[in-house]
C-alpha cells in the first residue's frame, strides 16, 4: 500500500531499511527485511549507497514484493541522466513498485569508484517535480504517456543542520514540486528535532523522524564529527562507550526506543536504518510502543 493513504488514515507510519549488498544474490536482503517485515509498513532499499557499486535498489524492490514485503524504491540522481532518471520511474510502477524516495545521492568521491563521471542532471526537487509530472501523464519533455504511474513521493530533511532555514526552503520546494512524505536524517537530539518540528508543521506534510541505532561509541564520534547535522550527545556516547561489546545491541535498542518515545509524540512516523542490525528493529519497535 502507498504510504500517502496510510498518512491519510491517520496511522503513525514505520519504516526500515536494507541496503543491498555486492552481490548478483540479494539472499541475505531479503533475509534482512524479513526479519523487520512484520513490524514496519514498508521497508526501504538504498541506491547504491554512500556511492559503492551494489546490487540495484529496484531489482530488491521488485523481489520484496514477491516476499509480501512492501518496499520504497529509493533513487538518486548522482548516477542517471534525466532519461534514465524517468525510465527507472517508470519501470518501478510496471513492477508494481509505488512507493519513493527520491535524492540527490552521496557524491562518488566518497565511494568505491572515485573515478566515475558524476551525472546530477538534475537535482531532487527537480526529480520530484519530474516524476509528479510522469504521474500526470508527461514526461520532462512534455510528451504524453500511454499509461500513466502512480507512484507515491518521498523525500529527505536535515532537522539537525546548522542552517536550519535552507532546510526548511528546500522542504517547501519540494512539497511545491509534488513530495507527500519526509524521512529525515538520523536525529539523536529530541530538542532539536522538536524546535524543527515546530517550524516544519505549518506545511502539513507527514515527517518521518529516522533513527539509525548506535554501534558503538566510535560510530557516534564519527557521526558526530564526519556527518553533516548529525550530533549524537556525550552522555549517548560515553553511555555506549562503558557498554561491553556482548551487551552493545540491548543497549543500542534501548537508546533508539527512547529516542523514539521521545520523538513520536511530534511526528507521523518513523524511518529505522539499522546499518544491518536489522534484527533489532523488532526489538526498538516493541520497546517503544508503536506497535
Amino acid at each position: 500500500m502507498k504510504l500517502s493513504a496510510l498518512f491519510g488514515r491517520g496511522k503513525f507510519v514505520v519504516s526500515g531499511e536494507v541496503g543491498p549488498g555486492k552481490s548478483a544474490s540479494a539472499a541475505e536482503t531479503i533475509k534482512g527485511a524479513r526479519l523487520m517485515a512484520s513490524w514496519v509498513d514498508a521497508v526501504n532499499v538504498t541506491d547504491n549507497q554512500s556511492a559503492v557499486m551494489r546490487l540495484g535498489s529496484l531489482a530488491v524492490c521488485r523481489l520484496l514484493k514477491e516476499a509480501g514485503i512492501e518496499p520504497v524504491f529509493q533513487i538518486t540522481c548522482r548516477d542517471r541522466n534525466r532519461i534514465a532518471l524517468q525510465s527507472d520511474l517508470l519501470s518501478a510502477a510496471a513492477l508494481g513498485v509505488e512507493n519513493t524516495l527520491l535524492l540527490t545521492g552521496d557524491h562518488m568521491v566518497l565511494g568505491d569508484h572515485a573515478q566515475a563521471k558524476k551525472v546530477f542532471d538534475l537535482d531532487s526537487v527537480q526529480l520530484i517535480a519530474t516524476a509528479k509530472g510522469l504521474n500526470g501523464g508527461r514526461d520532462l519533455a512534455g510528451h504524453e504517456l500511454d499509461t500513466s504511474p502512480d507512484l507515491c513521493l518521498g523525500a529527505v530533511v536535515n532537522p539537525g543542520s546548522d542552517e536550519i532555514d535552507t532546510q526548511l526552503i528546500k522542504m517547501e520546494k519540494k512539497i511545491e514540486a509534488g513530495a507527500e512524505f519526509f524521512q529525515t536524517q538520523a536525529v539523536y537530539e529530541p530538542a532539536v528535532f522538536e524546535s524543527f518540528m515546530k517550524s516544519a508543521s505549518r506545511f502539513g506534510v507527514p515527517v518521518m523522524v529516522g533513527i539509525v541505532p548506535l554501534k558503538s561509541a566510535g560510530m557516534a564520534r564519527y557521526m558526530t564529527a564526519n556527518v553533516a547535522g548529525v550530533r549524537v550527545p556525550d552522555p549517548l556516547i560515553k553511555r555506549m562507550a562503558k557498554t561491553p561489546k556482548a551487551d552493545r545491541k540491548k543497549v543500542s535498542a534501548e537508546i533508539a526506543a527512547d529516542l523514539i518515545r521521545q520523538t513520536k509524540g511530534i511526528c507521523q512516523g518513523v524511518h529505522l536504518m539499522p546499518l544491518g542490525w536489522d534484527d533489532l528493529v523488532p526489538e526498538i519497535v516493541s520497546a517503544s510502543e508503536i506497535r
